[in-house]
């Protein structure tokens, strides 16, 4: 089978194997809606053709919504990216990548909320004390940090992404980079050893309050061990341009652990995908796992309930944001921060895709009108009873 050949519905259809039988609830939940996703049990629209000699019906499937389906969150993630881009200056940004020794994997996965809190804060509070020191950039600047969990290979591997610009603000006024060569933010070195103290004082805290399971966890020998070790901090190569930031922003912030377009083939007993191997040189290679391993490893990235992966710190934290961009703008002669617009999913379709979505598949020709809404566990809503559209679709179609 081909990698062209595994199909979203095959990916979606992985989801419901017998093996999950066992997982906790909240793991059932959500491959049980990564299951249902696009099907009829998601419910559906009902549109209608509005060219009489058509009255052609089709139905739209519901999507499940959920972050961690490999078919859904694409439209949202441009709405997404586009207000953020909004926000950029005309500035150099960097790309620093914080990682955690794999002694605390087992802490992290029990602990999953306040562990990746924990990574949060450490990152942050590095980036922002090196970017307050007078000989680097003397104010605060931006961070747009988003929490990655997983390997190539579906190993659990947290880290951060962090995306930090280059110039700052300080008093209401813009602080520009200091380095105009655009290949230095911060030094590593000195970066590791801070990240690495911030984060194993903040842990001490945390256990010595008793807000972390520890149950069969030698945590003093863990950290012991990782303070020993060398901390990887990647400082990657600047973004060349606002335009490479944004690139960036569309392949990496809403990603999920794996898509469909890197698994070559799905059997009935196992599953094939492509990965580069960083440790042979980023060679690619390829994995067969059994079902319930693949379906294990993928539920290892599951975030916790309502946990926000995607944050930002230094001049775009939340509080006050608008205020104080625009008044920098102001005095940077920028225009003001355009207001945030919804747009509409066909609008988005028929910009991205070329696909206009209300356009009769039918006859071409005519337009197709919503009439009725069908949600799962729900009886019909009927929102044009003016051209008896109910009756038709229970004359023509099934619900």
């Amino acid at each position: 089978m081909s990698a062209a050949a595994v199909t979203a519905t095959q990916l979606q259809q992985l989801f419901g194997h017998v093996g999950l039988a066992n997982g906790n609830a909240y793991s059932q939940h959500i491959f049980h809606r990564l299951h249902q996703c696009h099907t009829a049990a998601m419910g559906m629209h009902h549109y209608m053709c509005d060219d009489k000699k058509c009255n052609h019906l089709h139905q739209q499937y519901h999507s499940c919504g959920n972050r961690h389906c490999p078919n859904c969150g694409g439209l949202k993630k441009e709405q997404w990216i586009e207000n953020l881009t909004a926000q950029l200056f005309p500035t150099s940004y960097y790309h620093v990548v914080f990682t955690v020794p794999h002694e605390f994997n087992a802490l992290m996965l029990g602990n999953r909320k306040e562990m990746f809190t924990l990574l949060f804060q450490a990152a942050s509070q590095t980036l922002l004390q090196f970017s307050a020191d007078e000989q680097y950039l003397g104010a605060a600047c931006s961070i747009t940090a988003v929490l990655h969990t997983w390997g190539q290979d579906l190993s659990f591997h947290p880290h951060l992404h962090c995306i930090v610009s280059g110039g700052g603000i300080k008093n209401k006024k813009w602080v520009a980079a200091k380095r105009s060569n655009q290949k230095f933010l911060f030094p590593v070195a000195a970066l590791k050893k801070v990240y690495k103290a911030i984060f194993l004082k903040k842990l001490r805290l945390l256990l010595a309050q008793g807000l972390l399971q520890t149950e069969g966890i030698n945590t003093a020998q863990q950290i012991k061990k990782a303070g020993y070790k060398n901390w990887n901090v990647y400082a990657k190569s600047p973004f060349g341009s606002v335009a490479s930031v944004v690139e960036y922003l569309g392949r990496y912030t809403h990603k999920v652990a794996i898509t469909r377009h890197r698994i070559i083939a799905i059997t009935e007993h196992s599953v094939t995908f492509k990965y580069k191997d960083y440790a042979d040189s980023s060679r690619q290679k390829t994995m067969v796992l059994a079902i319930p391993e693949f379906l294990r490893r993928f539920e290892l990235h599951f975030l916790p309930r309502q946990y926000v992966k995607i944050r930002h710190y230094g001049f775009l934290q939340n509080h006050g944001k608008t205020a104080r961009l625009n008044a920098v703008r102001k005095k940077m002669k920028l225009p003001p921060l355009p207001p945030k617009i919804n747009i509409p999913v066909a609008q988005r379709m028929l910009e991205k895709y070329g696909t206009d979505i209300t356009l009769c598949p039918q006859c071409k020709q005519g337009r197709l009108v919503l009439v009725k809404v069908v949600y799962p566990k729900a009886g019909p809503v009927v929102l044009s009873p003016g051209i008896d559209a109910a009756s038709a679709i229970r004359n023509k179609a099934s619900p």
